[in-house]
């Protein structure tokens, strides 16, 4: 993968993980960390300007044309399966090298997007998801639809604050625009709820055993300990995040508005161990995607499947491949691999 550019190598991490504490930690921080603690989400208002978010939108619609399959982004009309990459009935695209196009790496290491999550967990030597990007149009009848799926991406056997999950919104999103619906307050009720439901359940299928899916009688037991769901409306550049155990899914816009947002996560580097940084260097240099966890536990494939078989428009690589200063290199977690 020589063909990205790199600049300089790093040292190893010097800090740890404070933030793993952020709920046990006492007082008031003046800032979006205490909506975090208080209701298990956030909005950080413009963590990128409002001029480089639009500019990003626009090159996510070129990025959707130049696959030459008849996309507009002029007549959303032209938003089906036939004129674009396959994007699922939620609105992720997650194949085509898609997750290290230059305009991913660019918003990954957007300086207003990763101080925040520096801030959380009190270091600067982070590593970040090789997550997807969402393109949801409205009114598509094309795909299946996108049904509410409240979940959570920690195990449940695992609990505490281990994860801060996160997305750049680009494109207005309001109330009927589609977006993150959150249950407010649920990461503070995330013990006792397992506590309450373990052995006594016939759990949804999970792939992996850092998700959670809720089901009528947990969504129950959520509203009768007087949490309550809220859809996040952003503005473009905003950054939106959110506790893992916080239960949490997307819906599609009812409005005429497209939703389109690229999922960015991040943990330090102290979390991860060199298994994890190995597998993690083999996912970068392959141009395949991850989960939101950034170590890099599960990566993807770039082969998306059109009609049970293989897509003919398939990439194995960015289209326009990043160009990484020192910062986007560090988060790759590359540098940090002992010889």
């Amino acid at each position: 993968m020589g063909s990205i550019q790199t600049e300089t190598i790093v040292d190893q991490p010097n800090s740890k993980a404070a933030g793993l504490k952020l709920y046990a930690l006492q007082g008031s921080y003046g800032d979006f960390r205490d909506d975090l603690a208080r209701d298990g989400y956030a909005v950080v208002k413009g963590a990128i300007p409002k001029d480089r978010a639009d500019s990003y939108a626009s090159t996510m619609f070129s990025y959707l044309e130049d696959f030459g399959l008849g996309f507009d982004r002029n007549d959303l009309s032209t938003a089906t399966e036939e004129h674009l990459p396959i994007i699922n009935e939620k609105g992720m695209c997650m194949n085509y090298g898609l997750a290290h196009e230059k305009f991913m790496w660019d918003i990954r290491t957007e300086a207003g997007v990763t101080e925040v999550f520096e801030k959380v967990y009190g270091t600067e030597d982070l590593l970040v998801s090789f997550d997807a990007a969402n393109f949801t149009f409205p009114n598509r009848t094309d795909i299946p639809p996108n049904k509410p799926w409240p979940h959570q991406d920690q195990d449940p056997e695992k609990p505490g604050f281990r994860c801060l999950q996160g997305l750049v919104n680009l494109l207005p999103n309001g109330p009927n625009d589609g977006g993150l619906i959150v249950c407010k307050g649920g990461h503070l009720l995330s013990e006792e709820f397992h506590d309450a439901f373990r052995g006594k359940e016939t759990r949804i299928h999970q792939w992996t055993n850092e998700w959670y899916g809720f089901k009528e009688d947990g969504m129950k037991w959520l509203k009768d300990h007087g949490t309550e769901w809220v859809k996040v409306c952003a503005e473009p550049g905003d950054l939106l995040i959110w506790d893992s155990r916080t239960p949490h899914y997307n819906l599609s816009s009812t409005s005429s508005s497209p939703r389109f947002c690229v999922y960015t996560c991040y943990m330090p580097v102290s979390d991860a161990t060199q298994e994890d940084l190995i597998r993690k260097k083999a996912a970068f240099e392959a141009f395949l995607g991850t989960t939101h966890w950034p170590n890099a536990m599960h990566s993807g494939s770039n082969v998306a499947k059109r009609n049970g078989v293989p897509d003919p428009h398939n990439r194995d690589r960015p289209e326009t491949l990043p160009v990484l200063n020192e910062k986007g290199f560090k988060l790759t977690g590359i540098p940090y691999i002992k010889a």
